[in-house]
């Protein structure tokens, strides 16, 4: 009776360790209300700027507290999905609601927030060639859409409520899905309270272990990727086209969280071919034959900035073999990346532009060996 005594006050130990260890789900709720500007980043849409667009910041926050090692590393930051509205108050623009992943990071003890949101946007007025040509900012319904916040915040003042107010800016293009793309960047002021209902059960912070941030380095890697999509050139009406970019590259990790790039990348995009052979029939001016050759390669480096299995992307190359002078010769790209099956396949959504102009959204699959 003795040992079977002790047997059960072994299993309630264990029973009640482990409801002390198990992970739990805390989550916060964030909503805001904006008003701003559009920039104007082209002089091609000062026509659209008559007045300062409003609209709401709906967030759902997963709130992480070291339960998986990154989280520690990167200072707990949230993760979660964002809903937003803006009344562009132009009655070409339409309103865009949007639908985004976002990632909140903590700074300062932890009342300083940078929001880094990448999503898609739908958009109620878009270009049309009969009813809304003067539209030269959205070609298409669907948008890419990013959104960066800095938030003074403060959380759980009284039990689960708190609040935060700072400025942002707001993205929407559909990076040459569709022309016209002009695209437009509203910069605004935002206010707004949050509410977490598991403010009193919230965990403590679980603290890094002794493990650096160097034993994370590896040997150099090399990459092969291929990336496709379509896009069209900024010429209403020439259509859409594929294009494909197959890149090769090699990669040296130093820590947790930074990779660093070097490689090239071979560029065959179709809508070349047809803006070429556009321009040498509307602009004979320009001296083209309508044979130039409408394939690139360039030369990058690039950075990776790791959490976990997941990445954010960015790259500036140089354009070596340039035939047709499109845009320029330095180009970048930005984006986000996963990893699988131990880091050897990987998938990856990039925007490659010229600056601040967008020529295509690229879906890649990838090989790291």
């Amino acid at each position: 009776m003795r040992k079977f005594r002790c047997l059960i006050i072994i299993l309630l130990f264990y029973q009640f360790s482990s409801a002390q260890q198990r992970e739990t789900f805390p989550f916060a709720i964030e909503v805001n209300t904006f008003t701003g500007s559009i920039l104007e980043h082209n002089p091609d849409i000062a026509h659209l700027i008559t007045d300062h667009p409003t609209g709401l910041v709906i967030q759902y926050n997963r709130k992480t507290y070291g339960w998986n090692e990154p989280e520690g590393r990167w200072n707990y930051p949230d993760w979660g999905f964002t809903f937003t509205y803006q009344d562009m108050k132009n009655p070409y623009l339409g309103e865009n609601y949007g639908l985004y992943g976002h990632f909140n990071w903590y700074f300062l003890n932890r009342n300083i927030r940078i929001t880094m949101g990448q999503g898609i946007a739908y958009n109620t007025n878009p270009y049309d060639p009969e009813t809304n040509f003067q539209n030269n900012a959205y070609g298409s319904h669907l948008l890419s859409s990013t959104y960066m916040m800095v938030n003074y915040a403060k959380e759980r003042l009284i039990d689960g409520l708190g609040i935060q107010a700072g400025f942002g800016v707001m993205h929407y293009s559909n990076a040459n899905f569709r022309a016209p793309n002009n695209s437009t960047n509203t910069l605004f002021f935002n206010v707004g309270l949050s509410y977490q209902p598991d403010a009193i059960t919230f965990p403590s912070y679980i603290p890094v272990g002794s493990w650096r941030s160097t034993n994370y380095a590896e040997r150099i890697k090399y990459n092969a990727v291929i990336r496709t999509g379509k896009n069209e050139a900024d010429v209403n009406g020439l259509g859409q086209f594929p294009f494909y970019t197959f890149s090769f590259f090699a990669d040296k990790r130093i820590n947790y969280k930074s990779t660093f790039q070097v490689g090239v990348d071979f560029f065959f995009s179709d809508f070349l071919i047809e803006l070429i052979r556009y321009r040498e029939v509307a602009f004979p001016g320009d001296g083209l034959t309508g044979d130039e050759d409408y394939r690139r390669v360039g030369v990058f480096i690039g950075h990776e900035l790791r959490f976990n299995k997941a990445a954010f992307v960015s790259q500036l190359g140089y354009y070596v073999y340039w035939p047709y002078a499109f845009e320029n010769r330095i180009y970048n790209r930005l984006g986000v990346k996963r990893y699988f099956f131990n880091d050897r396949f990987f998938g990856v959504i990039t925007v490659k532009a010229h600056w601040a102009k967008a020529e295509a959204v690229e879906f890649g699959v990838g090989v790291r060996i």
